[in-house]
């Protein structure tokens, strides 16, 4: 049945008339610059969608800021105006976050790159929003620590954009997520308004308002500055590589590993047709008719690790692994994770493009997830890879499309929804990581209620009256039809 979801809104902003936009770059450029404001279209379509290309939006107007001082005054001026805004970081996000939808102007964190301070001594460091994520590791690493969420786009992607969505990555199954390693946030309100939630100690008092910022995908305000967790490096690591028929086995044996009671630092799985593709960019060694693969990573103190690796490598076998092979030394390690994290990039090879999910069912529920994938692909008659974090359940299934054709886009974009609605029945949900975005928006009352997301917006609200920070993104609109059921919080018995 469809119904209209009656959810409270925030407030609305129109773009803003073209012709009123030289005016306003000229304003913001006595701000950060005249090289700080990007106003040209053949330029500003750069910047026209995230990693999620399904839409595309440009903004009428690109504003570069290089200190919080900037970002401050950029967004008091766009108060005053009574414009809204739409954060970007290093665009690598996958759910159209950062597409400028009612919102004209986009302030970009790219140049606030600044390692601020370091702490060694108490195992923080302060560091700039557009700050890329492997450059924090990279500053420590000499001394023996690094920073825990590594993102496959870790080379890339900014500690700004890993705030806004609550980033992940491979290593989530032990480390956890971005909010667990952010002490506290510098943050620009709507207004204008600079305001620090959380600090540099470990323990927060009272509401955790920093960890409100954390995955609220930029309509809170923009993040100029975080402090955030560093780990010692571990003393030594094993990466076992295990090659299975199909992918049944591969989620037996994870659900076998984690059940033994071994919590490894990362499960990744790959099946057959991101194998191929990966094999073929990259060399790995990975046996092409493999069904499926798992990267199985353990570290901690050296005394012991052995045998860990080895009881790994015998429920492997149990549960149906037809080899499981030890990295020999760091280089090994270092190219299964190349592969890993570069799967995606690597399956350009297969499709001229593709859309990259990314729901959550319990561990044990992933084989039937992947048998519903498998049957969708069929169904949508769309192609669809799988590489995901098996450890903790995040599933990225890839679909692949050509974009040159509607009929292929209409139907990826039905086969993700198809999936998420397969997540959440399982017991899971919409996002690990990606966040929920616009991709994601119209699927949220599979797993709220409606009084859930009325609380939300309240709580939006609370950081922005006005609306103005990144409008039109998590929270469906009043207005959008959508289907209506009972929300699933648990999974079925």
């Amino acid at each position: 049945m469809l119904q209209w979801l009656a959810v409270e809104s925030l407030a609305h902003v129109a773009q803003q008339p073209a012709a009123e936009l030289p005016a306003l770059a000229a304003e913001l450029a006595e701000i950060v610059g005249a090289d700080g404001i990007v106003a040209r279209p053949s330029e500003l379509v750069v910047y026209e969608c995230d990693g999620w290309t399904m839409a595309k939006s440009a903004p009428g107007l690109l504003v570069l800021p290089r200190t919080t001082a900037h970002v401050s005054a950029v967004l008091a001026v766009l108060a005053r105006r009574g414009v809204a805004f739409v954060p970007r970081g290093a665009g690598t996000g996958l759910s159209g976050g950062c597409l400028p939808l009612n919102a004209p102007v986009m302030v970009c964190t790219s140049r606030m790159n600044r390692i601020v301070a370091c702490d060694l001594a108490n195992r923080r460091v302060e560091v700039e929003s557009g700050v890329v994520n492997i450059n924090v590791t990279n500053a420590v690493k000499a001394a023996g620590y690094f920073y825990a969420p590594d993102p496959s786009s870790q080379a890339a992607c900014t500690i700004g954009g890993n705030i806004a969505e609550n980033s992940g990555g491979p290593h989530t199954l032990k480390y956890g997520v971005t909010t667990n390693h952010v002490l506290g946030v510098e943050l620009v309100l709507a207004g204008g308004e600079v305001v620090e939630l959380g600090g540099p100690a470990d323990e927060r008092l009272g509401y955790d308002l920093a960890g409100a910022v954390v995955g609220a995908e930029g309509t809170v305000g923009i993040v100029t500055r975080a402090t955030l967790r560093l780990l010692r490096e571990p003393q030594a690591h094993r990466t076992l590589l295990g090659i299975f028929a199909g992918v049944d086995s591969a989620t037996a044996a994870v659900s076998a590993i984690i059940a033994a009671g071994i919590i490894p630092g990362a499960i990744e799985m790959m099946d057959q047709l991101i194998i191929r593709a990966v094999e073929a960019a990259f060399k790995v060694g990975f046996p092409p008719d493999a069904g499926a693969v798992l990267i199985v990573e353990i570290d901690g103190l050296e005394a012991g690790l052995s045998e860990r690796a080895d009881r790994i490598a015998r429920i492997a076998t149990a549960a149906g692994a037809v080899e499981v092979k030890l990295a020999r030394d760091e280089a090994e390690r270092a190219l299964l994770w190349k592969a890993r994290k570069r799967a995606f990039g690597a399956v350009g090879r297969v499709a001229p493009n593709y859309a990259t999910q990314d729901g959550v069912v319990p561990r044990t529920r992933l084989p039937d997830i992947l048998r519903v994938i498998s049957m969708l692909s069929r169904h949508f008659k769309l192609a669809i890879g799988n590489v995901f974090h098996a450890g903790d359940g995040n599933i990225h299934p890839i679909v692949l499309y050509d974009e040159r054709d509607p009929d292929q886009v209409r139907r990826a974009i039905e086969v993700g929804r198809e999936i998420l609605k397969a997540c959440v029945e399982m017991g899971g949900s919409l996002t690990g990581e990606h966040g929920i975005g616009v991709e994601k928006q119209q699927e949220m009352p599979l797993l709220f209620t409606p009084e859930d997301l009325i609380v939300m917006s309240e709580l939006r609200r609370v950081f922005d009256p006005s609306g103005h920070a990144n409008p039109n993104k998590v929270i469906p609109q009043p207005g959008g039809c959508v289907e209506v059921a009972a929300p699933r919080r648990q999974a079925p018995l």
